[in-house]
Order: structure tokens, then C-alpha cells, then sequence
């Protein structure tokens, strides 16, 4: 049973160099083993001057399969965006979150998960 009194919070950020998909794609974070994860914030920024596409994945473990969270979602030059407001979504072991860009280098992603020991994924 998943322990929620012991939860801890944890973001990073990267900036998106890969064009391609899939294992190709920049990883912008995986789910530790014994752990599941709630997504609270997943913020993209689109550093160039002209509007750029980028493309988020979900890499779910348990079917070994990238699935889109956004496809070639278009930002206007220096603008940002947010994909996850006043929701959620949950991780587990294994699980990823993946993106990759039109031009490499153009955008930056922040993600902040709240991570909880979850032996029943072990």
C-alpha cells in the first residue's frame, strides 16, 4: 500500500535537445522503482523569438509504450505554456516523461511531481 505521509516533492528542468521521439526523445523524468508520482506542474517555454512546435510524451511502463500528452503543440516566440492546471496525472515505477522540439534547444521544460513510496509496484 502506497504510503502518503512520507511523500516528498521534486522538480527538474531541461532543456529540449532532441527532434526525435520515442527513446530519442530528451527524458525529462522517470519514476524511480518503488515509487509512484503525482505530476502537480509541467511547464514549457519557448526561448526562441518565432513559434516553435514541441511534442511531450508519456512513456507508460506497464505496456512499454509512448503515448502523447501533446503533439507538435505550437508556441508563439518567447511565450509560455502549461500542461497541467489544477489537475494531475500519476506515475509509477518506470513510467517517463519524454519531449522533443522543432528546433533543438529552443524550449525548456520544468516538471514538479510529488514522489511516494509505493512497495506494491516493486
Amino acid at each position: 500500500m502506497p504510503d502518503l505521509s512520507k511523500s516528498k516533492f521534486h522538480t527538474q528542468g531541461y532543456t529540449v535537445n532532441s527532434l526525435l521521439p520515442g527513446d530519442d526523445a530528451t527524458l525529462i523524468y522517470t519514476c524511480p522503482n518503488n515509487f509512484s508520482a503525482i505530476t502537480r506542474y509541467l511547464h514549457i517555454s519557448n526561448g526562441n523569438p518565432a513559434t516553435q512546435k514541441i511534442s511531450l510524451q508519456f512513456y507508460h511502463a506497464d505496456d512499454v509504450q509512448y503515448h502523447y500528452i501533446a503533439r507538435e503543440f505550437a508556441v508563439s516566440g518567447n511565450a509560455v505554456a502549461n500542461f497541467v492546471n489544477g489537475g494531475y496525472f500519476n506515475l509509477h515505477q518506470g513510467d517517463k516523461i519524454a519531449a522533443y522540439a522543432s528546433v533543438a534547444g529552443s524550449f525548456e521544460v520544468m516538471v514538479s511531481l510529488e514522489e511516494y513510496y509505493d512497495p506494491v509496484r516493486g
